[in-house]
């Protein structure tokens, strides 16, 4: 590793994804290893809560204690680590289960569902909101992953993994809603997959690449790459920015069997020269 990357924390997961940094600590899962991981920067060191399912996304609640998404749809952890369910919309859909996932900036939960057995348009972009309420937003999907909101509001952008793009799509702050829907980014030329996805105060794309090796920044208005964090593990899933001032990169990786090097599945850190911006919680 350099001197510009480096470990946080000692947990290796076997597929981290979703980290969000909130209150001082980070919060990221491990998929395959069923567990919520809090990061404190501070002693570098983690607390660790065994779900007893697959979980896709982890954020944090304004009233306090977490909202998940995973293998039984919404779930609440409430700040002992009790869960309890809100609702699982694709409980018919066994061979479904949520992935990615963040708050918009009104504090409305979006998490999408991932095929596990790669069947095409079969997976789906949900909306929970403030009253519990779950709506479908966005359908013929297969890998529901990268999710962020532009500095103002007015823009979604959002990565539906085996197509390669980054498409982008106006938002509604008021009451939520998407519409015109436009590819903003081709990632085909690249190596790997684009998978977890976050956005800098400057408007610029940072995305992992999933057997890749590497997280790279775009500007939406280009499509060009304007930067590249060049990984030691092969399975980038999720950047977030984090720390005093939004200026540590956090990034999550996963264990995969043509992976064999000590840091796949391992918390990385570094300072890309660019600052995050605040996550939202969710406001239900």
């Amino acid at each position: 590793m350099t001197d510009k990357l480096r470990y946080a924390g000692n947990y290796r997961a076997l597929w981290g994804e979703g980290p969000i940094f909130y209150e001082g600590k980070l919060l990221y899962v491990d998929i395959e290893g069923k567990k919520v991981i809090s990061y404190c920067p501070e002693s570098d060191s983690e607390s660790i809560l065994d779900i007893g399912e697959r979980v896709g996304t982890v954020v944090p609640r304004a009233s306090g204690g977490m909202v998940i998404a995973g293998d039984s749809g919404f779930r609440f952890i409430d700040a002992g680590g009790k869960l309890s369910d809100i609702g699982d919309p694709e409980q018919a859909i066994t061979e479904n289960r949520f992935n990615d996932g963040k708050c918009d900036p009104s504090g409305r939960f979006w998490a999408g569902t991932i095929s596990t057995s790669r069947i095409a348009g079969t997976a789906s972009l949900y909306r929970l909101d403030a009253d519990l309420q779950i709506t479908r937003q966005l359908g013929n999907v297969t890998n529901s992953n990268g999710i962020c909101w532009s500095r103002d509001g007015g823009t979604m952008f959002y990565i539906d993994t085996p197509r390669k793009e980054i498409w982008a799509f106006d938002f509604k702050d008021a009451t939520g809603e998407i519409s015109n829907r436009r590819t903003i980014i081709d990632t085909s030329s690249f190596a790997g997959s684009p998978d977890g996805m976050t956005i800098d105060a400057d408007g610029h794309l940072w995305v992992a690449f999933c057997k890749g090796f590497a997280v790279r920044a775009f500007s939406p208005t280009t499509g060009k790459q304007v930067a590249c964090i060049d990984m030691p593990a092969f399975c980038p899933t999720a950047p977030a920015f984090g720390g005093a001032g939004y200026r540590d990169l956090y990034i999550t990786t996963g264990q995969h069997p043509d992976d064999q090097a000590p840091g796949a599945g391992r918390l990385y850190v570094t300072r890309p020269g660019a600052i995050g911006l605040p996550a939202t919680a969710f406001s239900g």
